[in-house]
């Protein structure tokens, strides 16, 4: 980024010129945006909160990222919309599934793209607590289906409450398949809603292996309710376009990070 002092003292033009940028680049850190306008920390601060209360970016450590596109949208609005970079990384992730395992599905529109994308000869026990994916895993002739039970979310679509929880405390699994609503190296996996954080804490504690699935959106983000620390992942799955930087930590951490061919 280069110093545009002009401006630096033109609150309305400075914000117009962060979302430019944000377009720009998918990413902007408040350290440069400092060096950018020539103003104070606090001042940038204040720009990216006033956006982010607006709507129009997407608060995080140290920056900003846009807005996720499906902000607002229930699930079954999600779950209509293709998304072919997603498409391709559950792909990726569903060829990690191996014969005769116990395999844990995490609820979610990738996760439920994951199990859509197994090979159909594919012989192993799944566990979720979301009825859709129960149902469309249960077309796989091969996949037999526990379904765990509790109150259901409508926002997740997906079971939650002690019932849940007590039936993935009991299984042990080989491999869990996991989306994140945010993911943050220092402040780790975290969710939007806080009735599904026992839950997916559950089905960590559960597995073997634990593969991560994410837009590159997700990675530096954080939303209220934490789940558990980034080092509980074992791969991480995401696209090749991604900000300077946004996967070294995790690899530092000792994580698996595969990126998909654009």
């Amino acid at each position: 980024m280069h110093n545009t002092h002009q401006i630096a003292d033109l609150p309305s033009l400075r914000k117009q010129k962060i979302l430019l940028l944000l377009e720009r680049d998918g990413k902007v850190m408040a350290s440069e945006l400092v060096d950018h306008f020539a103003v104070s920390q606090d001042t940038i601060r204040r720009d990216l909160g006033e956006l982010a209360n607006a709507g129009l970016l997407q608060r995080v450590h140290g920056g900003a990222l846009p807005r996720p596109k499906d902000t607002g949208k229930d699930y079954f609005t999600r779950v209509s919309e293709t998304n072919e970079i997603k498409m391709h990384l559950a792909r990726l992730a569903a060829s990690r599934a191996q014969d005769g395992q116990i395999v844990l599905f995490d609820s979610g529109t990738t996760t439920l793209q994951i199990a859509q994308s197994l090979p159909r000869n594919l012989t192993l026990t799944a566990v979720t607590s979301s009825p859709l994916i129960a149902v469309a895993l249960a077309e796989h002739p091969h996949i037999t289906v526990i379904l765990a039970g509790g109150q259901l979310n409508p926002a997740t679509m997906s079971a939650t409450g002690h019932e849940a929880v007590r039936l993935i405390q009991g299984i042990k699994a080989d491999l869990l398949f996991t989306g994140v609503c945010a993911l943050h190296p220092q402040i780790g996996i975290s969710s939007l809603h806080y009735n599904e954080v026992a839950v997916k804490q559950a089905m960590l504690d559960s597995a073997s292996h634990v593969v991560a699935v994410t837009l590159a959106d997700k990675l530096g983000a954080s939303e209220p309710f934490v789940v558990a620390p980034c080092t509980r992942i074992h791969t991480l799955i995401t696209e090749q376009s991604v900000a300077p930087g946004s996967v070294e930590s995790y690899q530092q951490m000792g994580i698996e990070v595969v990126q998909a061919d654009d």
